[in-house]
């Protein structure tokens, strides 16, 4: 029997009501066009105050940025780092040696070394969650395979989104200039990547999805709308 808790749709956030609506898709793959999968799933839901999130993945997916797991070659230094690695129920993040492999790519030796000395530092003092503050968001965003990825993402490393700001304004212009967040939202917590309006509480919308309404299983739902209730 799943153990799973129930995610509500509306959250309360300073005494205001927000209602978040996830959209099932189809398996989202590289070839698939990221501006008509929105307009053929989200774009007839929406309302002109509304605005649109969008997970990270598929953002990355379509941008070509999911690699399969047999073709990264991790290094001796990715085999040693990710051991240090805290694994969490939200996912593996770069505790395996295939995502610390794409950490060194993306964010360069330097600074993977840096974050690993501060959070070695800091962790005496009980300090958490240095590591990816120091190496910045395209470390963070990294999700390796879990038992419960959809395959056939449960063999590749999905790398952050490039570039989000300026797909979130792409979007935003497809769908009649509504607002979009690109967001990276697990069971323990998220952020807010990119958004498509400069004065969007990039701060509100991580606090409404704090709960992670669109689940981190199979919902296939990697879309979301939040709307005022």
């Amino acid at each position: 029997m799943s153990t799973q808790k129930v995610k509500q749709p509306t959250i309360v956030i300073d005494d205001r009501h927000f209602l978040r609506v996830p959209i099932k898709t189809h398996v989202i793959m590289r070839e698939d066009d990221l501006i008509q999968v929105i307009k053929d799933y989200a774009h007839d839901q929406l309302l002109p105050e509304d605005i649109l999130f969008v997970t990270e993945k598929i953002v990355a997916i379509t941008q070509g940025r999911a690699i399969p797991l047999k073709d990264i070659q991790p290094r001796p230094l990715a085999n040693l780092l990710s051991k240090y690695v805290t694994k969490t129920p939200a996912g593996i993040g770069l505790g395996m040696p295939e995502t610390m492999e794409m950490a060194l790519r993306e964010c360069g030796i330097p600074r993977i070394l840096f974050a690993s000395a501060a959070s070695a530092v800091t962790k005496i003092f009980g300090k958490r969650g240095v590591f990816y503050s120091v190496a910045g968001y395209k470390a963070s965003s990294i999700d390796g395979p879990t038992p419960n990825t959809l395959p056939p993402y449960n063999q590749f490393v999905v790398l952050g989104p490039d570039k989000p700001n300026e797909v979130a304004k792409k979007i935003s212009a497809a769908i009649g200039g509504l607002k979009v967040a690109i967001v990276d939202i697990n069971d323990l917590d998220g952020s807010v990547l990119g958004v498509s309006h400069s004065g969007m509480d990039r701060s509100l919308i991580a606090r409404i999805l704090k709960d992670n309404p669109l689940g981190q299983d199979h919902e296939q739902t990697p879309l979301g709308i939040i709307r005022r209730a």
